[in-house]
């Protein structure tokens, strides 16, 4: 069994918890330390457990905790070689990576971190690089996908191998259109180097998915082009017009941005 936490999705602070009965790990460092020492603590968790902190990319609501986790706390950080790169170069990261924290991912290649397989995947994004992730244990599949400009062959390889799927539903595209940003950032955000809307998660989730998904947790939900219930009934409403109901033939919940959403464990019977 694995136990799943987020402690924030979204553009004021990012990372995930997963825990086994051998290891645990954080994907995304984004919340600063004391805050997420603080949210593990309530749930029974603790950050000095922590055995690697995986990063996706270098954006700032992704890393801006990290260089303190290696440098204050001896954490290892997980990236690929351009994202440690970008790291080190971020404004946000007053606290640089030194080499002995640093370890290299390679997307494709498969590291081993207790009882846990985590395979990094290539994901389209305006980063220095971009990658989700495939947690395996056992049989069980777990996979992470947020900033996700296009749903690119990897991701729906992904999307079709998870038991269960966090994934990027960013905006609403009519808020988006009609809200305040320039028009240069409402072009970044709907390239395909940017960010998924909830009928692309939606078309997403039907094109990709597979009867073995149980449970789909909708992340980067962006407070101002989206709302959580806009983005759960768009999202709903797309499947059921395929056949498919939400909460029967997976559990659907959306994460919130600021907030843990609730330990959720993760098993198949």
């Amino acid at each position: 069994m694995i136990k799943f936490l987020c402690l924030g999705s979204g553009s004021s602070g990012n990372c995930y918890y997963l825990k086994t009965e051998k290891c645990s790990i954080l994907i995304d460092a984004g919340i600063p330390i004391r805050t997420t020492k603080k949210l593990l603590q309530q749930y029974g968790f603790s950050l000095e457990a922590v055995d690697g902190i995986f990063i996706t990319h270098d954006h700032a609501d992704h890393i801006k905790a990290v260089g303190s986790l290696a440098n204050d706390m001896g954490k290892l950080i997980y990236a690929t070689e351009k994202v440690h790169i970008g790291i080190n170069n971020n404004y946000c990261t007053i606290s640089k990576v030194t080499e002995p924290s640093r370890r290299y991912l390679y997307k494709g290649e498969t590291c081993l971190i207790g009882d846990l397989r985590i395979t990094p995947f290539e994901v389209s994004h305006d980063s220095s690089d971009c990658v989700g992730y495939r947690i395996q244990q056992d049989d069980l599949t777990f996979c992470l996908a947020t900033d996700v400009g296009e749903i690119t062959p990897a991701v729906a390889e992904a999307i079709g191998e998870a038991n269960y799927l966090v994934l990027e539903a960013n905006h609403d595209e009519e808020m988006l259109q009609q809200g305040p940003y320039p028009n240069y950032l409402k072009g970044r955000i709907r390239s395909n180097r940017g960010h998924l809307s909830n009928r692309q998660c939606a078309d997403a989730l039907i094109t990709y998915g597979s009867p073995k998904l149980r449970h789909v947790w909708l992340c980067h939900l962006s407070e101002e082009n989206n709302h959580p219930e806009l983005a759960r009934k768009t999202v709903e409403a797309v499947l059921r017009s395929y056949g498919i109901v939400a909460g029967t033939d997976f559990q659907l919940t959306i994460l919130n941005r600021q907030t843990p959403t609730g330990t959720f464990e993760l098993e198949l019977e």
